[in-house]
């Protein structure tokens, strides 16, 4: 399938110093954001409490959002879990009171609606909990990037393992950073997704370069900028359209997915953006930046192929 009109060539590695000024951009604005704003955490990474509560009808979550707000707990997470009739109540830790005084409250404020509330589940997540998951989600993403660095160099050459590396930490920066921006919630849930953007990104990185280092061996004219931007235009529609379905599935899920599932859905909408985007200019601009040729990828020739013509 094309989506482009075939023999299309766009001048794209040609406009690269410009996409290099555009990352710089988003990349000062993402670290501007992450430290001087900070990530609103989540309960998973704060610690807190989380209330279950049943009612015996259906329950609208503005209906107890705002006996909550009456209350005191305007920050409340408040999502429907299971059932519209169960709800789920997150609650932040707060100065002075302790986490079984905090759940009672807003059990009871959630009571006010109807006496029939019936209370199915407390958990209390302690702060030392949220610092080792913290811990173990910076440790999981590091060790995701080392490990790439490593199958990518083996798979491909070593500038190839450093630009995919670069474009990848361009991509979770500018994800974490829109997050930070926004003041989104980020959580467990988010987390994941970041992780799930470093391999959606990585998957179309690798596409590219495959194309660039079959034409490296196919192509006897032509210079380096020239062969990747070819490799770039043949892989296009495939990125697109890639790219542009997977986005239908993640807006949808954003869309009418619940509550629930909304930071993970708009995290991996903002990776996918940016990481098709990162896998046409970043990646490959990266590589011609380092210097590749033609033969850094030509196949290494073994002593034991020469012909021996030896009566």
């Amino acid at each position: 399938m094309q989506i482009l009109k075939k023999g299309t060539y766009l001048d794209l590695m040609g406009k690269r110093k410009l996409a290099i000024y555009f990352s710089s951009v988003l990349l000062l604005i993402a670290l501007g954001a992450i430290i001087a704003r900070g990530l609103n955490l989540g309960i998973d990474f704060t610690g807190g409490t989380l209330v279950e509560v049943k009612y015996p009808e259906a329950i609208e979550l503005a209906v107890v959002r705002e006996a909550l707000d009456k209350d005191g707990f305007s920050e409340a997470v408040v999502q429907h879990f299971g059932t519209p009739q169960e709800v789920l109540v997150r609650l932040a830790p707060q100065d002075g009171m302790e986490s079984a005084e905090l759940s009672d409250r807003a059990f009871r404020a959630m009571q006010g609606i109807t006496s029939e509330a019936e209370l199915r589940r407390v958990e209390f997540v302690g702060p030392q909990v949220g610092e080792e998951l913290t811990e173990k989600g910076g440790l999981a993403m590091l060790y995701a990037l080392i490990g790439i660095l490593i199958y990518v160099g083996l798979r491909f050459e070593y500038r190839f393992a450093v630009g995919s590396v670069i474009a990848l930490v361009h991509d979770v920066l500018i994800t974490v950073g829109f997050f930070a921006l926004f003041h989104v919630e980020f959580d467990l849930p988010v987390l994941a997704a970041v992780l799930a953007v470093i391999g959606y990104s990585l998957n179309d990185t690798i596409v590219v370069f495959d194309r660039i280092r079959e034409n490296f061996r196919k192509m006897r004219k032509g210079e380096t900028v020239e062969i990747i931007n070819t490799s770039v235009n043949q892989t296009l529609s495939r990125t697109l359209i890639t790219s542009g379905t997977t986005l239908l599935v993640l807006i949808a899920l954003f869309l009418f997915g619940g509550e629930i599932i909304h930071g993970f859905a708009l995290a991996l909408i903002v990776g996918v953006v940016i990481g098709t985007y990162s896998s046409i200019y970043v990646a490959s601009s990266s590589v011609i930046s380092m210097g590749v040729s033609r033969a850094d990828l030509m196949p290494v020739k073994k002593d034991d192929e020469v012909v021996d013509e030896t009566p």
